[in-house]
């Protein structure tokens, strides 16, 4: 092969692998922007059982074509107290199993496939009203994409088959199983998509150019490189999600490794799991992880002690008072200046979601440690708050030319309200959960699963909320304001749902219906700060006044 060809063949390879890593994020974000908040409701619930966990963890990948997004839901619920640790894992090895499901799924190929996607992702996408029938559409597309990238490999792929340097370096990798191992769980970490990763090899191995010893070890490898996502994600996590994350880290990645030295030493047949070599390599990774779910769910307490031991706590570091973004020098620069005061606000917002995610918790089981962390966080808050006024008016003082005179007036807003916020997630929702522990009354099943679902869906607008700050990206602010008149209306439905419930004398509702009402109304005021982010960008935009009409 000359080097015009050679040259050639690096970017049409190239180009699908890249078409195949962005296609599996099309229908992923399109999965999230649709159905992220039934998902985390869904994967919050399942907590009856560790096969219900499990099962469930299964199915949310399968949707989310990614087991990392599922990792990452998780480890924010570990984290907050909504589920167990235990739990939390049971979670993760499901999602194991459903992202190796995804790749038999999206190996299937049917000429009929691709332009009936293709038709329907984009009639749905271009003529869909609603935001949901406008996401089934990218979803759609995103799969008929990537049965086109995997077809634009085959073809890609296909000359080399019989070229005696391209065989030369396959064979290599076929005797060398660490080497294939590594680069597996390296690409798969790289593209951030075990998923993609798996299909190209197994790809590959289905035209003839990779040997299937080499495939096996890579698939292996991509299993190592999958879960090292997730942890690297969570480095910052608090330490209940770490040692979850940690461990399915360990068992995943570590099985994988075993797996594969068990295969290379006995040499063991895999002709029992498939007619074709392609077919064997992409189901031994589906045995691989459907067996270790099978054999860890049975121990998964024993595991989750183990690395609660092993992993340690980091020893506290302060409040982080002393830190702060605002650097007096910029002062003579208005828009570096500006820039300062951007990132110390969202490092208001910051404080202020992890205020948020820590305290529902309180509401179950009362934990003074946790809500004393919680007004810290508000004193911290308030000061950050001060500061960035204050930083501000002296921008001000220097003259500023009007759009950055804008830019700063709608800065100190969003601070305004971030701070309302943290004042009512410390003052409200703390208060109210001692109110119930000091009167020892609980919220009845029903009024303990809304609180904890209007909660989670708070939350999930309040880490939205965070990524607009920090992007400003036009969708995702309408989505956050479409969330806000969706809050309004959900909270107007479970107040008369607790009314309801206090109509037919459930004692537990009668005992507890000030704490219930008032929680659902803080946790509304909440979304509502969080959702005044939006409103510069939209109002630039010229969406914001057509929002406001059309919710009239």
């Amino acid at each position: 092969m000359d080097d015009t060809n050679v040259l050639l063949f690096l970017l049409h390879i190239a180009g699908a692998a890249a078409l195949l890593i962005w296609s599996v994020r099309l229908v992923r974000t399109g999965v999230e922007r649709a159905f992220s908040v039934q998902l985390r409701l869904w994967l919050r619930r399942s907590t009856k059982s560790r096969i219900l966990a499990a099962a469930t963890g299964t199915g949310a990948a399968m949707l989310l074509q990614s087991s990392t997004a599922v990792a990452i839901m998780v480890s924010n619920f570990v984290s907050g107290g909504s589920i167990a640790a235990t739990v939390g894992l049971a979670i993760l090895l499901g999602a194991d199993v459903g992202s190796a499901l995804v790749a038999q799924v999206l190996l299937v190929r049917q000429t009929f496939l691709v332009p009936l996607l293709l038709l329907l992702g984009v009639g749905l996408f271009l003529r869909g009203q609603q935001r949901r029938i406008r996401q089934t559409g990218r979803i759609l597309i995103g799969l008929a994409l990537i049965f086109v990238s995997l077809d634009m490999i085959r073809a890609a792929t296909a000359p080399l088959v019989d070229s005696a340097g391209a065989g030369t370096v396959m064979q290599y990798l076929g005797g060398d199983l660490l080497t294939a191992f590594v680069i597996g769980a390296v690409f798969a970490w790289v593209v951030h998509s075990s998923v993609a990763a798996v299909l190209l090899f197994v790809t590959l191995v289905s035209q003839g150019l990779l040997p299937q010893s080499a495939a096996v070890a890579m698939v292996l490898g991509a299993n190592l490189g999958g879960s090292m996502i997730a942890y690297l994600l969570t480095l910052s996590a608090p330490i209940e999600a770490r040692r979850m994350i940690v461990a399915n880290l360990v068992l995943r990645g570590g099985g994988a490794a075993l797996l594969l030295a068990t295969l290379a030493i006995f040499a063991l047949p895999l002709t029992w799991i498939g007619a074709t070599e392609a077919r064997q390599v992409i189901n031994l990774h589906l045995c691989f992880n459907f067996g270790l779910a099978l054999i860890a769910l049975p121990v998964l307490s024993a595991v989750t002690r183990l690395f609660a031991s092993m992993v340690a706590a980091r020893p506290s570091g302060g409040s982080g008072v002393g830190l702060s973004a605002l650097d007096p020098s910029a002062l003579n620069h208005p828009e570096r200046a500006l820039s300062c005061a951007a990132r110390e606000t969202l490092r208001m917002g910051e404080t202020i979601e992890a205020m948020l995610r820590s305290a529902n918790g309180l509401f179950s089981k009362w934990d003074e440690t946790a809500a004393a962390a919680i007004t810290e966080s508000e004193v911290l808050v308030r000061k950050m708050h001060f500061d960035v006024k204050l930083y501000l008016a002296k921008l001000n003082r220097a003259g500023l030319e009007e759009s950055q005179s804008q830019e700063s007036m709608e800065l100190s807003n969003i601070a305004v309200n971030l701070e309302g916020a943290a004042d009512m997630i410390a003052r409200n929702l703390v208060g109210l959960a001692r109110r119930l522990d000091l009167e020892g009354v609980a919220f009845s099943k029903e009024g303990c699963q809304e609180i904890d679902d209007f909660h989670d869906r708070v939350l999930a607008n309040a880490q939205l909320a965070l990524k607009v700050m920090m992007t400003g990206n036009q969708d995702d602010a309408r989505e956050l304001i479409a969330e806000k008149e969706n809050v309004r209306g959900i909270e107007q439905g479970l107040q008369r749902s607790h009314l309801g419930r206090l109509r037919e004398g459930l004692t537990e509702s009668i005992e507890t219906s000030n704490i219930h009402q008032e929680a659902l109304r803080a946790l509304k005021q909440v979304n509502t700060a969080f959702s005044m982010v939006a409103h510069p960008i939209l109002a630039e935009s010229g969406d914001l006044l057509e929002s406001r009409l059309s919710g009239r």
